[in-house]
């Protein structure tokens, strides 16, 4: 069995079918994050892993998304759904919000993870690094489904697992981003490398440093598992609702990325 669309899981989100296909997956880069499940899902075939591992036990700087992405390639997909919980920057982006992330700055003080190690050297275009193609559908899914949610959004990644200082939060204010991550990138850079198309579905679980007018607190850990425990059948329900709307045939750079020097 082979699947167009993938799905990485983020946080609260490690199992997906209830009757599936296990594929255990040894890539080029060591281990993925957890085993590929494949099933279907609106009718469609899905391939599924969790980017934290089953039990969530691994850290955000560790995670071996090399692994992970190519992993997905290796059972077909050609679309990557990109689940993450993330905090916002924004009183008008409000914790239970959906964002459909349109662009990334990345702070992470990881050493630089890329497909292309040598000896040939290749630059890929992250331009737009979200597919807008499949980001348009999976606006159109959203609306369907009559949630709230921000059709754009710059999203700054930083390695974790820490949250961010409150000096920190306000210096992403003032730049005019949106949301926060601690994996973001260089997931998507990586899809783009394997030449599939990635949407990101992010979920506000928090308001990072607080809201302005202080009617939300700073963020806390047990804050986020709590709200991804309690929002689950809307997060399941939304990727759903992606999935059905993802054409898989469509004309993209994300496909052709890349030119080798």
């Amino acid at each position: 069995m082979t699947a167009p669309v993938g799905i990485i899981g983020g946080s609260g989100l490690y199992e997906l079918f209830e009757d599936c296909e296990v594929r255990s997956t040894t890539t080029p880069y060591g281990e993925p994050s957890s085993p590929v499940t494949l099933g279907a899902i609106a009718g469609r075939p899905v391939a599924f892993l969790t980017r934290h591992g089953r039990g969530h036990t691994i850290p955000p700087h560790r995670i071996n998304h090399r692994a992970n992405v190519a992993a997905l390639k290796d059972v077909g997909c050609e679309a990557i759904i990109t689940s993450s919980a993330v905090g916002s920057l924004r009183d008008d982006y409000r914790t239970g919000d959906f964002v459909l992330c349109d662009q990334f700055v990345d702070r992470t003080t990881t050493p630089p993870v890329t497909l292309f190690e040598g000896p040939e050297v290749v630059h890929v275009s992250v331009l737009d690094p979200y597919c807008p193609a499949l980001r348009e559908d999976a606006a159109a899914a959203l609306q369907g489904l009559d949630e709230r949610f921000h059709p754009t959004g710059t999203v700054v990644v930083f390695s974790g697992p820490r949250f961010s200082t409150r000096a920190e939060s306000r210096w992403f204010q003032a730049m005019g981003w949106d949301v926060l991550s601690m994996t973001q990138h260089p997931e998507a850079t990586l899809v783009r490398e394997a030449q599939m198309c990635c949407v990101n579905l992010s979920f506000v679980t928090d308001a990072d440093a607080g809201t302005s007018d202080g009617s939300e607190p700073p963020v806390t850990a047990e804050m986020v598992w709590r709200r991804l425990a309690e929002n689950q059948p809307r997060i399941r329900a939304a990727l759903a609702a992606v999935i059905a709307a993802a054409s898989v045939e469509r004309d993209c750079g994300c496909r052709t990325a890349g030119s080798i020097v």
